[in-house]
């Protein structure tokens, strides 16, 4: 038997959820499959077959937590796919033959009575309970213990309806123990229909670095305001003719991610990160863009936005989203970055405080965009398409006076964005 284990994920992920088995036991795999599927704290993983052979046994399952080096599952290089092994197969020719010597020899009401005194005996000379994997996922489900449960099945299987029962008797306890709690006039939560689902692993990981991130740094957010008149009217002007260029739309993302590359490149300490007692200033700019899916917020980064195009960047904003949205981001696309860009106003959002991703001690939230009475530098009054914009920001190294000339030089940029164009 080959052992098939968690392999290294990443630097920083040493453990996962088992998500999904794509193969069952039983089935033949050939070297290179993927045979599971990892959750792990920011993308789910493949993990794959290093013999070619057939799935003889799967030592987790779904919904089990495991660690890099666990062993997982062990592969027969020998055996058949929908059979067993070639040693459990001669396991059962032997049995087989044991139990026609036994027929002939015993009467027929004992042959009728053997096969459950066999199973009834095997099941008593193990410590662990009989179960299937799908009555053992339902019994971690309800929080109840397989050991305390007496099964029904003369042969001492558990099944389903032993797990409901048992959980049934355990909420009656519960109920019994808070009756003097039910007598109250005060309701409580549990009063009415509720439904319990798991946190994913990821929801859990983003749930925990948000909260640590309050904790750990000092954040404040700065808000601004930017007239998108002249990008409106310039993507208007330029749309069809970058369109057939570049085989890509021009979007708002070029424009915020070349005025947010420039203001970093004259205030870098938004653009830098606290290691200890070090603050490391990066010389490099990857920007994270925060994308939702169904599974949570991811932040895909794209790498050494300073040296693409706008036509580069729009291309690489774009294919990094197809991915979140497909469940086919990679760890490389999201590790690292220096700097992060969301947008809520695809979402409506008027005005948002986005929460630093970290150890970035920077994050720009961009919002929908809304026509609004403008008082223009002569006095007149005129309706504007305006923005808000919010940047947060680590108070311990960065300064409100930083902050705020930073989110102000973008505004700039993005009112002017003629030069942004030339310049990219």
């Amino acid at each position: 038997m080959k052992e098939i284990v968690v392999p290294e994920l990443a630097e920083s992920i040493t453990e996962g959820t088992v998500a999904e088995w794509l193969v069952q036991k039983g089935e033949k795999v050939e070297k290179g499959d993927a045979i599971l599927e990892l959750e792990t704290d920011k993308v789910n993983v493949e993990v794959n077959s290093d013999f070619t052979g057939v799935l003889a046994e799967v030592l987790v399952e779904e919904g089990d937590d495991v660690e890099v080096g666990d062993v997982i599952a062990k592969i027969d290089e020998n055996g058949e796919a929908g059979g067993s092994s070639s040693e459990s197969s001669e396991e059962t020719v032997e049995k087989e033959e044991k139990k026609e010597e036994a027929s002939t020899e015993k009467p027929a009401e004992e042959k009728k009575a053997e096969p459950a005194k066999e199973e009834k005996e095997q099941a008593d000379s193990t410590d662990q309970p009989v179960a299937s994997p799908a009555t053992r996922k339902r019994a971690r489900e309800l929080g109840i213990d397989l050991n305390d449960i007496k099964p029904k099945d003369p042969v001492g299987r558990i099944s389903k309806e032993d797990v409901e029962a048992a959980a049934s008797q355990k909420a009656e306890g519960s109920k019994a123990k808070s009756s003097k709690k039910e007598e109250s006039s005060e309701k409580t939560e549990f009063d009415k229909p509720v439904e319990r689902e798991k946190l994913s692993r990821r929801r859990q990981t983003i749930a925990k670095r948000l909260v640590e991130v309050q904790q750990e740094s000092a954040m404040l957010t700065t808000f601004n305001e930017v007239d998108m008149t002249n990008i409106m009217k310039l993507r208007s002007e330029r749309k069809d003719e970058f369109l057939e260029k570049h085989g890509v739309k021009l979007g708002f993302m070029s424009f915020f991610t070349k005025a947010v590359i420039g203001a970093l490149k004259e205030f870098p300490l938004v653009n830098s990160e606290i290691q200890g007692k070090e603050v490391v200033k990066k010389k490099f700019y990857d920007i994270g863009m925060a994308v939702s899916t169904e599974e949570g917020l991811v932040v895909p980064v794209v790498r050494d936005a300073d040296r693409l195009s706008f036509a580069g960047i729009e291309k690489e904003v774009g294919d990094l989203a197809k991915k979140a949205r497909d469940g086919k981001l990679t760890l490389d696309d999201l590790s690292g970055g220096s700097f992060t860009i969301t947008n809520g106003g695809i979402f409506g959002s008027l005005l948002s405080t986005p929460i630093l991703n970290s150890p970035q001690v920077g994050i720009l939230g961009m919002h929908t965009i809304q026509k609004r009475p403008v008082v223009m530098p002569d006095d007149s009054i005129e309706v504007r398409p305006m923005m808000y914009l919010a940047l947060s920001y680590d108070h311990r190294i960065i300064d409100g006076r930083e902050a705020v000339q930073f989110l102000v030089r973008v505004k700039e940029m993005i009112e002017d964005p003629y030069d942004l164009l030339l310049e990219g």
